[in-house]
């Protein structure tokens, strides 16, 4: 999707509608009004059992695109995870590439803490560590270059992009990869017509996250407009051998207890932020989805799935 505050996006909200997702798994921060007087600021400790629970549902595409990334990236030595948040996908690094160090970078101390609380459960606290602090100038702590530098989702929340994305490759090994999880589809959970208020609802949630989103980046501490060129903007930071895939997270209906869960808790997040501009219509659907008991609830629908596309581009530093 283009980003969505669910996500990410931590999208989220989060990272956008993955963030939905907009996972999308963020760096984070800020407070401004938004035009309808929705904030733009983000609580990302508040925000960590959602963030969990999108990143545990979305680990197949995570391994997909980290299966691609390790055709290109072999026995890196240093893996830096650039706005980790509670370290999900930076477990996932660790379990797909056994040899590396894993750096969990995060402007949220308690998203850390459940970071390193993962690691020492899932056996990998041996070559986890933790770095808090804003990105990209907190990299200047890092002790030595990295062989694969990640963001995931998190690029959209810094305000300046295109310097991000040099300060990014600068803190790179020679012959390292940078790759950039930006992009791909707003994700749905539902069917077009759902048999109960005009269909498209979900289509017209996106153009409010739509909104929000470009509400977010403007609020963003010296923020910067910039064309969504990410193989170019790679380009631009010196970086070569760019290369862009999309990934598909595809669970169909029925939808298990767990993704019912997570739509619930998206949908949710939804009604709260924008629920005084909804159509009013289109709000009382949502308080129908949203409601257990209702027979045309997400809990009980048949027809409730999850499909989702993210979007990884990577590019190379000279060696």
């Amino acid at each position: 999707m283009a980003h969505h505050p669910h996500e990410h996006g931590d999208h989220e909200h989060g990272d956008h509608q993955q963030q939905n997702q907009h996972q999308h798994q963020p760096q984070h921060r800020h407070g401004h009004g938004h035009g309808h007087g929705h904030h733009t600021d983000i609580d990302w400790a508040e925000m960590a059992p959602h963030l969990v629970a999108q990143a545990e549902l979305f680990t197949p595409l995570y391994e997909r695109a980290l299966a691609w990334l390790g055709k290109e990236v072999t026995e890196p030595g240093l893996i830096v995870d650039l706005g980790s948040g509670p370290g999900v996908v930076s477990g996932l690094f660790a379990e797909t590439f056994p040899g590396a160090r894993v750096l969990a970078v995060d402007g949220s101390g308690p998203l850390l803490e459940q970071a390193e609380a993962r690691a020492a459960r899932l056996g990998y606290a041996d070559r986890f560590g933790t770095l808090a602090g804003e990105l990209p100038d907190i990299l200047a702590e890092l002790d030595y270059p990295a062989d694969l530098l990640w963001a995931g989702r998190s690029l959209h929340h810094l305000g300046d992009q295109r310097a991000a994305l040099t300060a990014f490759a600068e803190r790179l090994a020679p012959g390292g990869t940078l790759a950039i999880m930006e992009g791909g589809l707003p994700s749905r959970f539902l069917p077009r017509d759902i048999g109960i208020g005009r269909p498209g609802l979900e289509a017209r949630l996106d153009a409010l996250q739509e909104e929000w989103f470009a509400q977010m980046r403007a609020d963003l501490p010296g923020t910067v407009e910039v064309t969504e060129d990410w193989p170019a903007l790679l380009g631009s930071a010196g970086l070569k051998h760019t290369r862009s895939r999309s990934f598909l997270l595809d669970l169909p209906a029925p939808a298990s207890d767990r993704a019912r869960a997570y739509v619930t808790d998206s949908l949710g997040r939804l009604r709260e932020i924008y629920g005084d501009i909804l159509d009013p219509e289109d709000r009382a659907v949502l308080d129908r989805l949203l409601d257990p008991a209702d027979p045309a609830g997400i809990r009980r629908r048949s027809d409730v799935f999850v499909l989702a596309a993210h979007t990884v581009h990577t590019a190379v530093k000279p060696a």
